[in-house]
């Protein structure tokens, strides 16, 4: 089964994004290679749903953190070498001979560069090869638990076999006789292309494995440890976890547990209720994912999923009000929670597109019938603080906590510290009078 998430979710974390220099994504997209760039895409939509496939790919990145391994081949080296390949081979020697024969024939009536350019292309493949030879030997250190041996012993087979040795006996070469770039061409682009071709996929692994662990090592990230789901023991704990994508953001610890698996979040505007959900939804992605994550310890149960409701957009095309869209994210949820999966559910402010009594309302039986169900985990924020109070005497597997705002004289301080409890703040038409909003509506501003 793999880990359920869908585009409302991607959208209100802002994961993905190539163009999008905020998302979390961007934040980890700084590969050397398109290769490696596109595999890390892959990473990002597929996170993984079992805990040791997850506990081992973040052992790779951490070994690679602690090496402090850097990439042995630069970005132009590399496309050279992409382009090189891309190029059509002949599929015998016969056919490289005929097919780069006319191409040199070509260049010397200077009909065609296209020989010069497999010529370059051929030195760069037999330079990348050595820098690979170079690379992975350092890398194989002869430890027999090394996370990362079996692709490093695999591309070390690859390069020691005897048709490649023959193209890295050519190292250093400017100029190549035409009857090797016959034979060489004929080994790098059809004989040994299979086997080129997995070269290339461990090259993008060992890329994005060099690429996060920099990241991680540079952000002070660090890696969830994630355990089987098990029944009545579905547990989520992160100390000190903050967005990654906000400088010098304030961290907050959370845990939940089966006794305690729903959290009812309260707190004025801009106290920082939405940070923390996003904060909590992007680590539990990433660590899915076997991402580090910008807390300062995570262990987590594994779960089929992830929805979240945050930024809800209306549907003017199809009619529908904000308030209905609402509506239709929580039945999709709600259809989700009840197929028997594990799954996190994170809502910011239910029903706001509603008056205040029906909000109230639908926000106590929303809530405390998701509650019942204790193999998933929520997180449920809401300016009602009315229905935390409702939902506190019914509800034993609830908890409640806000954020609180300080005031300090007239104007609003907020410490983005999370505090058990209900909100009591009354602050929102204070605000407003500092704004002067209404003496600008009545003309009392301009007097």
């Amino acid at each position: 089964m793999s880990f359920t998430v869908d585009k409302q979710t991607l959208d209100d974390l802002n994961m993905a994004g190539r163009y999008n220099g905020t998302s979390i994504f961007s934040l980890f997209n700084h590969t050397h290679t398109r290769g490696g760039e596109q595999l890390l895409e892959s990473m990002f939509r597929q996170p993984l749903s079992d805990a040791e496939a997850i506990n081992t790919r973040s052992s790779i990145f951490q070994y690679f953190q602690a090496g402090n391994i850097a990439f042995p081949i630069g970005k132009e080296l590399c496309e050279a070498v992409e382009q090189y390949r891309s190029a059509v081979g002949g599929s015998s020697v016969a056919g490289s001979a005929l097919i780069l024969g006319r191409k040199k024939l070509l260049r010397m009536i200077g009909a065609d560069k296209e020989y010069d350019m497999i010529h370059a292309g051929m030195l760069s493949m037999i330079e990348f090869l050595h820098a690979l030879h170079d690379f992975f030997t350092q890398l194989d250190t002869g430890e027999n638990k090394h996370p990362y041996l079996a692709a490093i012993r695999e591309v070390k087979q690859v390069l020691h076999s005897a048709g490649l040795q023959k193209v890295l006996a050519g190292r250093g070469a400017t100029e190549l006789p035409f009857l090797k770039v016959i034979q060489y061409d004929h080994l790098l682009r059809y004989k040994h292309q299979q086997e080129l071709d997995r070269v290339m996929q461990l090259l993008y692994e060992t890329d994005v494995c060099i690429t996060v662990a920099r990241i991680a090592r540079e952000r002070k990230f660090t890696y969830a440890w994630a355990n089987p789901f098990v029944e009545g023991a579905n547990r989520i704990e992160m100390i000190n976890v903050a967005h990654p994508q906000l400088a010098g953001a304030v961290a907050n610890s959370v845990h939940t547990d089966y006794d305690r698996n729903l959290i009812f979040l309260t707190g004025a505007n801009m106290a920082g209720k939405s940070t923390f959900m996003k904060s909590f939804g992007i680590a539990l992605y990433l660590a899915h994912m076997g991402f580090p994550v910008a807390a300062e310890r995570m262990t987590f149960s594994v779960q089929d999923g992830l929805f979240t409701s945050i930024n809800v957009p209306d549907n003017l095309n199809m009619g529908y009000s904000h308030f209905y869209a609402e509506v239709l994210r929580v039945k999709q949820v709600a259809e989700a929670v009840s197929s028997s999966q594990n799954l996190v559910i994170i809502f910011d402010e239910l029903f706001k597109g509603t008056n205040v009594k029906d909000a109230y309302d639908a926000t106590v039986a929303v809530t405390e019938a998701f509650g019942e169900n204790r193999n998933c985990t929520f997180i449920v924020s809401t300016h009602i603080v009315e229905a935390g109070e409702v939902l506190r005497e019914r509800c034993s597997n609830m908890q409640f906590v806000y954020f609180p705002t300080i005031m300090d004289k007239q104007v609003p301080r907020y410490t983005y510290q999370l505090q058990e409890g209900i909100s009591a703040d009354r602050h929102g038409m204070m605000i407003i009078t500092n704004e002067g909003i209404v003496d600008i509506i009545s003309g009392k501003a301009l007097a």
